[in-house]
C-alpha cells in the first residue's frame, strides 16, 4: 500500500501552512483563551475554500474530501490549535447533516451565511438524562396545525452560544424510530439559554430550554425515522474529532521536542537524557500509529465504505494517544508546559474532553467489542 499523500494533497497542506503561518501564528495563545468564536478566523477560512470543505459544491461548499478536512485541520492545527475549530465546525458535524437533509429553502437561509463565515450551526442532542444512551431523549416535538411545539432541554451543546441556528434532536413519537430533527433559531420566541459555565477547556456551554417552541414544517429537517440518518452524520463526525485529538497532540509533541534541545539541565540537553528520550520514542509510536488509524477511516469513508468500527477505533486510539501525549509534554517542558505562557497545557485540556465528546472512549470500545463479536450487546438492564 502506498502512504504517500498525492501532489495534490502536498500542495493543498503546503498552502494551507503557508496561509496558517502567515494570519494565524502571531495570534495563536491569544486566541486559544478567548472566550468568543474567532469570527475573524472563519471569515479569513471562507474567503480562502477552507468552509465546507466536504460540502457539495452545488450547495456552496468545496466538494472536498474527508481527508482534505483531516488535512486542513493537522496544518492549522500546527500552527493554531484553536483555529482548528473553525474547520472541525465547517466540514463536520451538524453542517454534514443540515447540507446532505436540509431543504433549499433552509440552505438558502443559513448554509449561505455559514460558509461565509458569518454564522455557525450547533447540535441540540444531550440531553440532562441522556448522554450516551441518546436514544432517551425526550425533547418532545408534537403537532401543532401545520408545524410542531417543541418542548425540552439540551445540555452541553458546542458553539450554541454563539449560534443562530440549532440543529435539534426531538421526539415526534415512542422509540428510536420516534426521533428526528428540526432547526430552531436562537432567537425564536420560547428559546431561552441559561447561565454561561466553562469546561475545563475555557469554552463556554449553556443549557438550553424550549418553551412551547413554534416550529414550522419548513423548519423540519428530518421526521419520524431520522434517527440513523442523524447518527451516520454523527458518525462521520467523528473523524474531524480524532483529527483535532492527534493534531493537538502532534503540536504538544514538537513545543516540547523543541524545548528538549534547548533546555539545559545539569549540564545538558535534556534531549540527552535517555528517560527523556524514551519519552518522545513513545509519544512518536503513538502519533504515528494514530495517524494512520485516522488516514484509513477517512480514506475508507470517502470511497464509500464508511465502518462505524474503524471511526470507533481511530476515535477511542487518537483521544487517548493525544491526551497522553500532550500530558506528557508538560512534563517534558516542566512549569513552562503547565503555564498559559505555552499552549500544551491547552492542548491536554482540550484532548481531555475529546475523550467524553462526540462518544466516549467507553462506548466506543463497546462498539468496536461488537464487531469482535459479531453481536450487538444492549447496555440496558
Amino acid at each position: 500500500m502506498n502512504f504517500l499523500l498525492t501532489e495534490d494533497q502536498q500542495a493543498f497542506r503546503t498552502s494551507v501552512l503557508r496561509l496558517s503561518d502567515k494570519h494565524l501564528r502571531a495570534g495563536a495563545r491569544d486566541r486559544a483563551h478567548a472566550l468568543d468564536y474567532p469570527w475573524d478566523v472563519a471569515r479569513l477560512f471562507a474567503a480562502n475554500g477552507l468552509l465546507g470543505i466536504t460540502i457539495s459544491e452545488k450547495d456552496g461548499g468545496q466538494g472536498g474530501s474527508l481527508m482534505d478536512a483531516v488535512m486542513a485541520i493537522e496544518a492549522v492545527a500546527s500552527v493554531c490549535p484553536r483555529s482548528a475549530d473553525v474547520i472541525q465546525a465547517g466540514s463536520f458535524g451538524p453542517i454534514r447533516v443540515f447540507a446532505e437533509y436540509g431543504t433549499p429553502q433552509q440552505k438558502e437561509r443559513y448554509l449561505k451565511k455559514i460558509l461565509a463565515g458569518e454564522a455557525v450551526i450547533s447540535v441540540g442532542m444531550t440531553e440532562p438524562e441522556a448522554g450516551s444512551a441518546v436514544t432517551d431523549l425526550a425533547t418532545s416535538a408534537t403537532p401543532d396545525g401545520d408545524g410542531y411545539r417543541v418542548n425540552g432541554t439540551k445540555v452541553f451543546s458546542t458553539h450554541s452560544i454563539y449560534a443562530d441556528v440549532l440543529l435539534v434532536y426531538v421526539r415526534f413519537g415512542p422509540g428510536v424510530g420516534g426521533i428526528g430533527s428540526v432547526l430552531i433559531d436562537t432567537k425564536a420566541e420560547g428559546v431561552r439559554f441559561g447561565k454561561h459555565s466553562s469546561f475545563m477547556s475555557g469554552e463556554e456551554w449553556a443549557q438550553i430550554y424550549f418553551d412551547n417552541v413554534r416550529v414550522p414544517p419548513e423548519m423540519v429537517v428530518l421526521k419520524e425515522g431520522g434517527f440513523k440518518k442523524q447518527i451516520a452524520g454523527f458518525n462521520v463526525e467523528r473523524i474531524g474529532n480524532t483529527a483535532r485529538s492527534l493534531a493537538l497532540g502532534r503540536y504538544a509533541y514538537e513545543e516540547a521536542r523543541q524545548w528538549a534541545l534547548q533546555r539545559k539541565q545539569f549540564g545538558r540537553l535534556l534531549c540527552e537524557f535517555q528517560g527523556l528520550q524514551w519519552k518522545f520514542a513513545d509519544m512518536k509510536m503513538k502519533l504515528d500509529a494514530g495517524q494512520l488509524l485516522l488516514y484509513r477511516a477517512a480514506c475508507n469513508a470517502d470511497n464509500g465504505f464508511p465502518s462505524a468500527e474503524e471511526t470507533s477505533i481511530a476515535k477511542a486510539y487518537c483521544n487517548q494517544a493525544g491526551f497522553e501525549i500532550a500530558n506528557e509534554a508538560i512534563q517534558v517542558m516542566g512549569a513552562l508546559g503547565y503555564s498559559q505562557e505555552s499552549l500544551v497545557e491547552y492542548c491536554m485540556r482540550r484532548c481531555r474532553g475529546w475523550m467524553i465528546a462526540g462518544g466516549s472512549v467507553e462506548i466506543l470500545k463497546n462498539r468496536i467489542a461488537e464487531g469482535v463479536f459479531e453481536r450487538s450487546f444492549s447496555q440496558r438492564p
